[in-house]
Parts: C-alpha cells; structure tokens; sequence
C-alpha cells in the first residue's frame, strides 16, 4: 500500500527573499507568503508608508520583513540591493491606457524602465551569490498580458513580452548553475492597480466604469472573477520547492481560462 500523499511544506527558512513592488497587491501578497514560509524578505518600495504597514503585518513567528525604500528607476541602486538574494521575485510594476497615438513617451519609458529594465537589473544583482551557491529562484511576475494582447496598452504588454524573453534567457543561462526562472501570469488581480484601471478603460472604451469589469476586463475569462494575490503568491511559493526544481523557463498561467480561446 502507498504512503499517503502529504502536502509540500513551502520551508524557506534561511533564504533570503527580495519581492519588488511589496508595499501592495502582488508584491505584499508575496512578502508575507515567503516571510510565512521563513524567508527573509527584503521588501523593495518607493511607498514608505506601506512597506512600514507589511513590515508589521508579518507574523513575529516566522521570517522577518526588512523594508527597503527604492525607486526602481534608479537602476544601480536596484542592482546593488539584489546583492545576496537567494530568491528573487520581479513583482512591481504601473499601467496606464491610452491608444499608441495619444500615449506619452515619457511613461512608455518608464514603464519600460521599471518593468523590463530594471528586473534585468535585479536579475543581474543576484546571479554571482546565486551561482557561487548553486541554488536560485528566480519569479517574474508577468501576465496574461504577457502572452496575449489588448488594445491600449502598447508599454505594459511591451514590457511584460519583453519579461518573458528576459525570463527564459535567465532560464538557459541560470541551468548549469542550479537556479531556475519562471514566470507567473495572472489574469486582472484585486489589486489597486487594477482598480485605478477602471477608469481609465470606461474612457478608453466610451463605456460606464460598472460596465469595465464585466465587459473588458473579464471579457475573455472563463472564470468571472478576479484572481487574488493570496492565490499569485501561492504559485510564487510553490516554483520555490523542491518539487518545482526541474520547472525553468517557463509560465504558470493563472488566468481563468483566458488564453484556452
């Protein structure tokens, strides 16, 4: 007779975590999902106040949360704080919708910037101590947006394709080295990133913002809600335990069965 199945601990103890973009939504989701599991998250925001408020939302029991005020545009400083990580989550991230005609370049940049950029930063921060120890995580927060388009989003889905080739090169490169790199891409997250989208998809499409949820955001969702960031967090958790270490270069789609069309 087989043993039991047993559920996979998520046991970080001892690991260093970096999670950007943790003051909110995804990234504070994440924070103290790894902090529960006993890593050592530094927790990377431009939000003082927020990271203070995760700070002390972490459980006094398990991993501690040690804020890091950044603005991720300053690249070198994002590089210099990934130093030592031995998991690395790409998390934060800002949207604006607009049609490519009227979007202003300057946000095209920066979106690129602290998306594309300065993941690739990050990534490059923590590889030597990642390497030199033959183990790494590597979790880049995409989207379905990653793998699919929608109008009026030109520097988002830019930069989140642009995440996805950033991730499976780290994937090739970080093999021989015994660190993995994946992507997760949820569908639309309760997050307030998210909602502030909601007013700007009523203008975009001409349409009352009751009507954005149901009729754009979740459109081409088989399931008619939002993802919660517990369950993005869950997944982040899960690609660093030994069960996940033969998963690289690859995206776990959390998306309601959007990209099933």
């Amino acid at each position: 007779m087989t043993a039991p199945h047993t559920v996979t601990r998520r046991d970080l103890g001892g690991r260093t975590a970096l999670v950007t973009g943790a003051a909110s939504g995804i990234g504070r989701a994440c924070a103290l999902r790894l902090a529960a599991a006993g890593a050592k998250v530094r927790a990377v925001d431009r939000d003082a106040t927020g990271l203070k408020a995760l700070a002390a939302a972490a459980p006094a029991t398990t991993g501690v949360v040690e804020p890091h005020v950044l603005d991720l545009t300053d690249l070198d400083a994002a590089e210099d704080v990934a130093a030592g990580a031995d998991i690395l989550v790409n998390n934060a991230g800002l949207q604006l919708v607009r049609p490519i005609e009227d979007f202003p370049p300057g946000v095209f940049h920066t979106v690129l910037t602290v998306m594309l950029e300065a993941p690739f930063r990050l990534i490059r921060g923590a590889l030597p101590h990642m390497y030199a120890q033959g183990w790494g995580r590597i979790v880049n927060i995409s989207s379905v947006h990653g793998l699919r388009a929608s109008a009026y989003k030109s520097a988002y889905v830019a930069a989140k394709h642009g995440l996805e080739g950033l991730s499976k090169t780290a994937a090739l490169e970080g093999a021989p080295h015994g660190v993995t790199s994946n992507c997760v891409n949820p569908g639309y997250v309760r997050t307030p990133l998210v909602e502030a989208q909601i007013a700007d998809q009523a203008d975009a499409h001409g349409i009352p913002p009751e009507r954005v949820l149901t009729d754009v955001l979740l459109k081409d969702s088989a399931l008619k809600r939002l993802v919660e960031p517990d369950e993005v967090a869950e997944a982040v958790a899960y690609l660093c335990t030994p069960p996940a270490s033969f998963i690289t270069g690859t995206s776990l789609v959390l998306d309601g069965g959007w990209t099933a069309h």
